[in-house]
């Protein structure tokens, strides 16, 4: 019976929330900070440890429920270290997240306005329609907040500390996972009161919260030790690293891409190796042997990039089906749509294989299948596997890799997406024909996958088959005129010898930290302007913050807002990657 090889990869990441500048003089992102009570390592968005207790923590036990299913998971280091600074916050209980700090708060009723703020700002940051409107008392707070608002300013004054308390209390408890819902009797416990929360239910919902959050590496370390979960990687920080060797390589799918004042990225070439070696090194220490393989960032990969990960010892890389079209076409290959369904190789890289991700089906869940029943949905996508493997070449086992964000798309699905993944690895573990498997694992086994030789790479990223999302528009090129102006300063720096190990080694922790490819993501008027604003005055501080471990003086233009956004865009954390089902 021909068999069809299904590789699920979902991808982990947050950049680096953490300021790490101490009271730098420069404005902080988000609601509620100012120069004064900014400390070290301060979180300015609680992204990190609010997807954790929703996605990370939903996803481990949906493949607890289901040992038969496998798949690769892909944490960005950044992301773990964040992951476990949070745990060392609950166990020190000393909180340098503002959210946090807030729901350990005893007396809310005489909290300053700074604070009063932070939580009006904050607290309603989420998918209204699966994560408010099904919780009335919530909706509630909501309305009143809107009613209020409209007064004017003057008007939220009247708001009590018993309000501040429901708010801050319904936010965490929209933002825990559903499958912790349905196991912990006190989120059950919390949500049926519904209002009237006091510093009791407060603490205790907190104690939860740190529970799940020191609990969630030793969970998926459990997972991959039984060999159910491949364990995969990306660069430190997840540079766009094909830009930081060559800004060129933006006009290999683009021609005429516009490109930065900066011809090239200062030592490019020895920041993606750092940035590589320190990726397989963290991981390695968190989970006891370098990663087999990685999803590079944004699953971008040119021919020079994928040289280095081959001579780093990674084994497997995966990137975007427009990378591999592009590249075929260059090649002078035929493209069939069989063609992102078995592994590829580079010439001068033949012990590194190549996979491409199924534009279509990733899309499906990430896009469409949110609006659909989970059972018709489920089922639909099994449809589509069997179809391909029908289609297949009798001698072809074919590799399908489905592939995208493993945080960012539940929220737009009922309960989490609890019901979809319900019944998709309940249809896929029963299916006779359809094995879900690991990258690791195809490549290890009595007859491994045979790769097909691919002669010409085009450089390219999963979203488009291009480098268009993170260069080529006047606003991204001039981040990257700034970043390569602070490396500039960097290299000119430590190569005097003027700061102390210890200093020097603060500022490339800090450098790698503004080479983070989301910077350069959300700048563009295509992006809601909140989210620009917030990203935009980030990457500013990160580099100020450099300069000052350089003992420089900032340039003034980094006072300067890089980008807008626009009032009109929504959405913004996750790409369609093709233009024309935009």
């Amino acid at each position: 019976m021909k068999q069809l090889n299904l590789v699920f990869l979902w991808h982990m990441h947050q950049p680096d929330y953490r300021d790490h500048g101490n009271n730098l003089g420069v404005s902080k992102v988000g609601a509620g900070q100012t120069a004064t009570d900014n400390a070290a390592g301060e979180f300015t968005l609680p992204w990190v440890y609010l997807h954790a207790m929703k996605d990370y923590v939903d996803m481990a036990a949906h493949l607890e429920r289901y040992p038969e299913i496998r798949c690769v998971v892909n944490f960005v280091p950044v992301l773990l270290e964040q992951i476990e600074d949070y745990v060392q916050q609950f166990a020190s209980r000393k909180f340098r997240d503002p959210l946090l700090r807030m729901l350990a708060t005893p007396d809310l009723n005489h909290i300053p306005e700074v604070d009063r703020h932070l939580l009006l700002n904050t607290c309603f940051r989420s998918n209204h329609v699966t994560m408010l409107a099904p919780f009335p008392r919530y909706q509630y707070l909501h309305d009143l907040y809107l009613s209020l608002s409209r007064e004017g300013d003057a008007m939220l004054a009247y708001l009590s500390g018993a309000y501040f308390s429901d708010l801050i209390t319904w936010y965490h408890l929209a933002w825990t996972g559903e499958t912790e819902r349905r196991r912990n009797p006190l989120l059950a416990t919390l949500i049926s009161k519904g209002e009237g929360y006091d510093a009791a239910d407060r603490q205790h919902l907190l104690a939860s919260i740190g529970e799940l959050i020191t609990g969630l590496i030793p969970r998926w370390r459990a997972l991959a030790a039984r060999g159910q979960v491949e364990l995969s990687a990306t660069p430190q920080t997840h540079p766009l690293a094909p830009l930081l060797l060559d800004f060129h390589a933006a006009r290999e799918s683009l021609p005429d891409a516009q490109l930065p004042v900066s011809t090239t990225y200062p030592g490019g070439r020895s920041r993606v190796m750092t940035q590589i070696g320190s990726g397989r090194a963290s991981h390695a220490t968190r989970f006891g042997a370098p990663p087999a393989g990685m999803w590079p960032a944004e699953g971008a990969i040119s021919a020079p990039f994928v040289q280095l990960l081959a001579n780093a010892g990674c084994r497997w890389i995966a990137s975007g089906e427009g990378v591999l079209k592009h590249s075929l076409a260059a090649s002078g290959i035929h493209t069939t749509m069989h063609a992102a369904y078995r592994p590829w190789q580079l010439e001068g890289a033949p012990e590194l294989t190549l996979f491409f991700r199924d534009d279509r089906l990733s899309d499906l869940i990430g896009f469409d299948y949110a609006k659909w029943h989970g059972r018709d949905a489920a089922r639909h996508l099994v449809a589509q596997l069997d179809a391909i493997l029908d289609a297949a070449p009798t001698d072809e086992a074919p590799v399908v890799s489905i592939i995208l964000d493993g945080e960012n798309a539940w929220e737009h699905y009922p309960y989490n997406g609890y019901y979809f993944f319900d019944d998709l690895y309940s249809l896929l573990k029963q299916h006779p024909r359809i094995t879900t498997t690991t990258y690791a694992r195809l490549l290890a086994q009595a007859r491994p996958v045979v790769a097909s030789p691919l002669p010409q790479l085009v450089a390219g990223s999963w979203v488009y088959g291009t480098l268009s999302t993170w260069i080529g528009n006047q606003q991204k090129n001039h981040a990257w005129d700034l970043l390569c102006a602070a490396k500039q300063s960097y290299d000119l720096v430590l190569a005097s010898g003027r700061l102390s190990a210890e200093k020097s080694a603060l500022a490339t922790r800090q450098l790698a930290i503004c080479e983070s490819s989301d910077w350069f993501w959300w700048f563009g008027d295509y992006n809601p302007a909140a989210n620009v604003a917030s990203f935009d005055q980030l990457f500013r501080h990160n580099l100020v913050h450099l300069y000052h471990l350089l003992q420089l003086e900032p340039p003034a233009q980094l006072e300067i807002p890089i980008s807008a956004g626009s009032s009109a865009a929504t959405g913004g954390s996750m790409r369609r990657a093709t233009e024309s089902s935009a």
